[in-house]
C-alpha cells in the first residue's frame, strides 16, 4: 500500500518534471522565434522560467509533494497566461496586418490616381510644346521663305535700278553731247550772223555813200 503511493507520486513527480521541460528556456526561446516575440518578453520569460527551475530542484530536493503542486499549478497558470498572450499578439499582428494592408491598398490607389493625373499632365504638356515648337517651326520657316522672297526681290531691284541710271547717264551723255553741238553750231551760226551782220553793214555803208554824195 504505501508503494503504490510513492509509485504514483513518482510518475506525478516525472509528468511534472515532464511539464516543466516542455516550458524549459531552450524550448520557450524557439517558440518565441518563431511566433517572433518581443525580446523584453522574451527576456522576462526566461527569469520567469529559470525561478521555476529553481523551485522544481528545491522541491525535488525537499521531496514535498505541496510544492510539486504547487509548481504544476503555477506552471499550468503561466502556460494559459502565454496561451492568451500568443493569441492576443496574434489577434494584433492580425488587425496590424490588416490595416497596414489597407494602408498599402489606399496608397497604392492614391499614388496610381496621382500617376495617371500627372502622365496626363505630362502628356498634355507634351504634346502643347510640340504644338509650339511646330508653330515656332512654321514661323521661321515663313520667315526664311519671306527672306528668300524679299532678298531676291531686293536683288532685281537693285539690278533695275543699275540698269535705269545707266540708261538715264548714258541718254544725259547724249543730251549733253547733243546740246554742246547746238551751243557750238549756235556758235558758229552766231559768229557767221555777225560776220554777215558786217558785211552788210560795210555794203550798205559803201551803198548809201554812192547814192547820197557828200555836200563838199
Amino acid at each position: 500500500m504505501t508503494s503504490a503511493p510513492k509509485s504514483n507520486g513518482k510518475r506525478r513527480a516525472g509528468e511534472l518534471a515532464g511539464e516543466l521541460d516542455d516550458l524549459k528556456p531552450e524550448k520557450l526561446k524557439r517558440v518565441v522565434v518563431e511566433d517572433d516575440f518581443d525580446a523584453e518578453l522574451s527576456s522576462d520569460i526566461r527569469g520567469i522560467f529559470a525561478a521555476l527551475k529553481q523551485l522544481k530542484e528545491k522541491a525535488h530536493k525537499d521531496g514535498l509533494k505541496k510544492n510539486e503542486e504547487t509548481i504544476s499549478s503555477v506552471a499550468s497558470g503561466i502556460k494559459s497566461d502565454l496561451d492568451e498572450l500568443r493569441t492576443k499578439l496574434e489577434k494584433d499582428r492580425q488587425a496590424f496586418a490588416k490595416a497596414l494592408s489597407k494602408s498599402s491598398k489606399e496608397c497604392e490607389n492614391m499614388l496610381k490616381t496621382e500617376t495617371a493625373k500627372f502622365q496626363a499632365v505630362y502628356e498634355k504638356f507634351c504634346k502643347e510644346t510640340s504644338t509650339h515648337l511646330q508653330s515656332l517651326k512654321d514661323v521661321f520657316a515663313k520667315y526664311d521663305e519671306e527672306k528668300e522672297r524679299l532678298l531676291t526681290r531686293y536683288e532685281q531691284m537693285r539690278k533695275k535700278e543699275k540698269n535705269s541710271l545707266a540708261e538715264l547717264e548714258k541718254a544725259c551723255n547724249g543730251r549733253i553731247v547733243d546740246l554742246e553741238g547746238s551751243l557750238k553750231k549756235k556758235k558758229q551760226d552766231d559768229k557767221t550772223f555777225s560776220l554777215l551782220k558786217q558785211t552788210l553793214g560795210s555794203f550798205l555803208d559803201n551803198a548809201s555813200d554812192e547814192e547820197f554824195p557828200s555836200d563838199d
